[in-house]
């Protein structure tokens, strides 16, 4: 896969096909020791900013080895929240593609691949397939502790694909926003995961009360408990909470990512313990670390 080949057909020009296109996907798969997806059944709940915050923790404050890739094909907003926009993917020895990086962390996104921010992608499923499959066998991933995915909304065509390309997934995170308009699409989520064998490592309750910064007091702009109160009556783990925070905005915007610039405050000491628990459910005994503060 190259920006200069035609990935619009589901298979890129020039690209493996057939037999070999899977020995790239299964070659890279085995190097990879875990997966992630981060899901949700509704839009605008901060799914995308939960997994930045998540590669990142595992990689910066962690010290593990981890690859962000972004599946979101009409969407992609991972480039803007890590500063990685305008950047160009170059060839390995190999022939594929090198991913992005921030620090330490590899990044993969459809958005290094477009000639613009205002670029649309109109792609139907079998086109987004195979642009996902790609984006895991024709990128040199290499040796990886994590791989963490971040799904677009719902339950179609691009989480059923990388959720059957990697096979076996240590689990899915799921986010929510607390009110039930919220909740009652994310549920569909979870059932999602039930159906395909997917376990859930756990439910984040995102945007959970509003901290102000002048008098300490908690407003629940959304309500507060109900990605909670979800995730026991789906019988799934719940991870937290991560209040509000003006600078979780700014951090996303100004591509400076909140967990490793802001872990002393309130939400970043709720990224961090939700990261540790996820460390907590996935790792071995001997791989376990600390999430620094």
């Amino acid at each position: 896969m190259s920006q200069s080949r035609d990935c619009s057909s589901g298979s890129c020009s020039g690209g493996e096909t057939g037999k070999n296109a899977k020995s790239a996907v299964e070659e890279a798969l085995e190097r990879i020791k875990r997966k992630i997806v981060v899901l949700s059944g509704k839009g605008g709940v901060g799914k995308s900013t939960v997994a930045v915050n998540l590669a990142v923790s595992l990689s910066s404050l962690a010290g593990y080895r981890v690859g962000l890739l972004d599946i979101d094909i009409h969407g992609p907003s991972v480039p803007k929240m890590l500063g990685l926009e305008g950047t160009i993917m170059q060839p390995s020895d190999r022939g594929k593609l090198m991913p992005a990086e921030f620090g330490g962390l590899k990044v993969m996104s459809i958005g290094f691949l477009l000639p613009g921010e205002a670029e649309a992608v109109i792609w139907r499923g079998p086109a987004k397939a195979g642009a996902i499959k790609q984006f895991i066998g024709e990128v040199e991933w290499g040796d990886l502790d994590y791989l963490i995915v971040d799904c677009p909304p719902g339950t179609g065509d691009e989480p059923l694909t990388v959720i059957q390309t990697l096979e076996k997934i240590d689990g899915a995170v799921i986010v929510t926003t607390p009110q039930d308009v919220a909740l009652t699409d994310v549920r569909k989520s979870i059932s999602f995961c039930g159906q395909l064998n997917l376990p859930v490592l756990g439910v984040i309750e995102n945007m959970s009360g509003l901290v102000c910064p002048h008098c300490g007091e908690t407003v629940n702009v959304f309500k507060s408990g109900g990605g909670q109160s979800m995730a026991q009556e789906m019988r799934v783990p719940f991870l937290g909470r991560v209040p509000m925070d003006p600078r979780i905005v700014a951090a996303g915007d100004d591509g400076t990512p909140y967990s490793y610039h802001q872990s002393h405050t309130e939400a970043g000491k709720s990224f961090c313990d939700i990261v540790s628990a996820i460390v907590e459910k996935t790792a071995t005994g001997d791989e376990r670390r600390e999430i620094r503060r």
